[in-house]
C-alpha cells in the first residue's frame, strides 16, 4: 500500500507491505468554511468577549497586529484585508497601522518571503509591514517581572500600540499546548532575554509543557500573566485543515476567544489510539513547517506518546533551508559532544537558555524512549550528522529501515501519522 506523507510542498509518497496491520492516524473530517471571506466578516461582527471591532477602534491612534512568520501557513491573505479595511473605514489612515512579523528569534522575512507571509499585495503596499527583532535593544520595553522572575521585555511598538491585534493559527504546539493567541506575543514579539528565560529546563522539562496541555502549563501561565501586565489584546484565531483550507475563525478578546478556538482544534487534533506502537512513521507535516531540521523536532515530540519504550520512531522533512540557526547548529554540536544525559545536565541550573539550544533538549525527549530515525534529501553529509539520529537521504534505504524495524520488532502494527505535529495521538491507560 501507498501513503502520502506531508513532505515539502508536494508530499512524499512511501510504499509498505500489504500484509502489515497499519493504522492511520490523521484528523477526522473538518468542516471547511464554504465561504471563508464571508466567515471572517461575520466573525468581526459577533466578537467573543469583546466589542466589535469597529467599537474597539473608536477613538484609537496607532493600531499594531501581529502576525506569524514564515513557519507558520496562517491564511493571513484572507484576515489582514479585512481588518485593514475595517480599521481604515472608520477613519483611520494607513500610516497609522502596522503589521509586524512576530519572528520571536527566527530570523526576519524579508522581500518576496515577507510578501508571501503578508498574503496579500494591496496590505502589502498600504500599510507599513515590519520584523521584529528580539535582540534589538532599543526597540523593547521593561514591564517589570512576572510572578516567576521572568523579565518581561516587548517590542514598544507593540506595547505603544492603543489597539493591540494579535493573528494566528491554533494547533498543538508541543511546549506551549496550543499555539496561537498569547503566544503570538510571548515569545513573537518579546526580547531576547525574556525568550531565553521561558526555553529554560526549568519551564521545559516540567510534565505541563506538553501538546494540548494547558492546565499546570508553566510556560502557558507565563504568557497569560504577561498578556495581562501589557493590558491585554484583540485576536483573530483560525483553525485549518490538513489541505491549509480555512475550518474556524473567531476574533475578540485574547484569552477568550484563544480557547474558543483551541476548544473547536481539540476535536480534531488530540486523537485517541487504543494502544502503543513499536514502529512510527510521521513528519514534519510539510511545508512551511519542515523547510528546517529544528521545526522537524515538533513532529518527532507529536508522536511520542504513543511510542512503545524501546520502539522506532521515522520521520520524514525535507529541510529544504537546512538545519536551522547557527545557534541551533551549536546546540546539536554539543549534544553530539556531551551526550544526551550531560547535555541535559548542562542545561538544569542555567537561569537563559543559549538561543535555540531549547529545540535540542525537546528532541532528547522522544529518545529517551525509543531510536529515532529521518528521511531528508536536502540535508549535506555534515548536517546529517547534525541531526543526533539515524538520517537517511536515500528513500530505499530509509524504506528498509522500517522494514527491518518491523521485522525485529515481531509487531506487523505500524501507525502511519501523514501531517505530523498537527495531529496529537494518545493512547488510552
Amino acid at each position: 500500500m501507498k501513503y502520502l506523507m506531508n513532505y515539502g510542498r508536494t508530499g512524499l509518497t512511501l510504499e509498505l507491505p500489504d500484509h502489515w496491520n497499519v493504522t492511520v492516524i490523521s484528523k477526522k473530517p473538518m468542516p471547511v468554511a464554504p465561504d471563508p471571506v464571508a466567515a471572517m466578516a461575520q466573525a468581526l461582527k459577533e466578537p467573543v468577549g469583546s466589542r466589535t471591532l469597529i467599537e474597539e477602534a473608536k477613538g484609537c491612534s496607532k493600531v499594531c497586529i501581529l502576525i506569524c512568520d514564515i513557519s507558520r501557513p496562517v491564511p493571513n491573505g484572507l484576515i489582514l484585508p479585512a481588518v485593514i479595511r475595517e480599521l481604515l473605514r472608520i477613519g483611520l489612515s494607513p500610516e497609522q497601522i502596522t503589521v509586524m512579523v512576530a519572528t520571536g528569534l527566527h530570523r526576519p522575512n524579508e522581500g518576496e518571503e515577507l510578501r508571501e507571509v503578508v498574503g496579500d499585495d494591496w496590505v502589502f503596499n498600504t500599510v507599513k509591514i515590519v520584523n521584529h527583532f528580539a535582540r534589538n535593544d532599543a526597540d523593547h520595553m521593561d514591564l517589570g517581572f512576572t510572578s516567576r522572575g521572568t523579565p518581561i521585555r516587548l517590542d514598544r511598538r507593540f506595547v505603544e500600540a492603543d489597539l493591540r491585534i494579535v493573528t494566528g493559527l491554533v494547533e498543538p504546539h508541543f511546549m506551549a499546548g496550543y499555539s496561537g493567541g498569547r503566544k503570538v506575543i510571548v515569545p513573537g514579539v518579546a526580547h531576547q532575554e525574556t525568550i531565553t528565560r521561558l526555553h529554560t529546563a526549568t519551564f521545559l522539562e516540567s510534565p505541563g509543557a506538553a501538546n494540548c496541555m494547558l492546565e499546570g502549563n508553566p510556560l502557558h501561565e507565563e504568557q497569560l500573566e504577561i498578556v495581562n501586565r501589557v493590558g491585554g489584546a484583540l485576536a483573530v484565531n483560525t483553525v485549518i485543515d490538513e489541505f491549509r483550507r480555512p475550518c474556524f475563525l473567531n476574533f475578540g478578546e485574547i484569552v477568550q476567544s484563544h480557547m474558543a478556538a483551541i476548544n473547536f482544534m481539540k476535536d480534531y487534533a488530540e486523537v485517541t489510539v487504543p494502544r502503543r506502537f513499536r514502529t512510527i512513521i510521521t513528519s514534519s507535516a510539510g511545508y512551511p513547517l519542515d523547510k528546517t531540521y529544528y521545526q522537524t523536532v515538533k513532529g518527532m515530540v507529536g508522536a511520542m506518546d504513543i511510542l512503545e519504550p524501546g520502539g522506532d520512531l521515522f520521520i520524514v522533512s525535507e529541510c529544504s533551508e537546512g538545519m536551522g540557526s547557527r545557534d541551533y547548529v551549536e546546540a546539536q554540536r554539543m549534544l553530539l559532544a556531551l551526550g544526551s544525559d550531560k547535555f541535559l545536565d548542562a542545561l538544569r541550573p542555567k537561569r537563559h537558555a543559549a538561543v535555540d539550544e531549547w529545540q535540542t533538549e525537546m528532541q532528547l525527549k522522544p529518545m529517551r524512549i525509543g531510536t529515532i530515525r529521518c528521511y531528508t534529501q536536502r540535508l549535506c553529509a555534515e548536517d546529517l550528522q547534525l541531526t543526533g539520529v539515524e538520517s537517511f537521504s536515500e528513500l530505499d534505504r530509509f524504506q528498509e529501515a522500517i522494514r527491518q524495524a518491523v521485522e525485529r520488532s515481531g509487531d506487523l502494527s505500524v501507525a502511519v501519522i501523514p501531517e505530523g505535529p498537527y495531529v496529537v495521538p494518545c493512547s488510552l491507560p
